[in-house]
């Protein structure tokens, strides 16, 4: 009976935490933000990568601020984050602010390439590519992405992350959205 009590204790700790956005997945702030390949397989027409080429966004973007996010979804809540991206890369152009979206949460990279495809021409991105990395069940290990992170933001600017936001499966809505942009702002001033 005891053991109950602690294990329903321990459940509801666990529920309470899951609630109060204490998920951490990713790198966090202050931690140097290393190179990893990906596919590129749509979006941002403009950033001189043919889909379909192998690369290291981190190490093609350099020192410039960027936003990148791990995703395990291609659900309508990511497809709002990727169009207020999409629309808020353009007023920081100055400051060269840069995106990449990486699929993850499969080993297999043909199946997360026909998805990163289809949520591409569902976003039309314009600023943004939709990749996918070597490493697509979990992105890269060095990266520590919480298997329970439905979505990792992880912003950055001369290769230190400056702000990290994790939503659990089904909680990424419009405050953390805003929450996102409000950080990829500060980042660029």
């Amino acid at each position: 009976m005891k053991k109950l009590a602690v294990l329903g204790f321990a459940a509801a700790m666990a529920v309470n935490v899951a609630f109060a956005g204490d998920l951490k997945s990713g790198l966090q702030p202050g931690a140097s933000v290393g190179a990893f390949t990906v596919e590129k397989v749509c979006g941002n027409p403009n950033d001189n990568v043919a889909e379909g080429k192998s690369l290291c966004y981190r190490c093609m973007l350099g020192s410039k601020p960027v936003v990148m996010v791990f995703t395990r979804t291609t659900n309508d809540s990511l497809a709002s984050l990727v169009k207020e991206l999409d629309s808020t890369l353009p007023k920081h152009e100055d400051a060269k602010l840069s995106s990449f979206v990486n699929l993850i949460g499969s080993a297999d990279a043909k199946e997360l390439k026909t998805a990163a495809k289809e949520f591409g021409e569902k976003t039309k991105t314009e600023n943004i590519a939709i990749v996918v990395p070597k490493d697509s069940e979990n992105g890269p290990e060095a990266f520590s992405i919480s298997p329970e992170a439905e979505v990792t933001v992880i912003i950055y600017r001369d290769g230190k992350v400056a702000a990290n936001h994790a939503f659990g499966e089904g909680k990424l809505d419009k405050d953390g959205i805003a929450a996102v942009i409000a950080d990829t702002v500060k980042v660029v001033n």
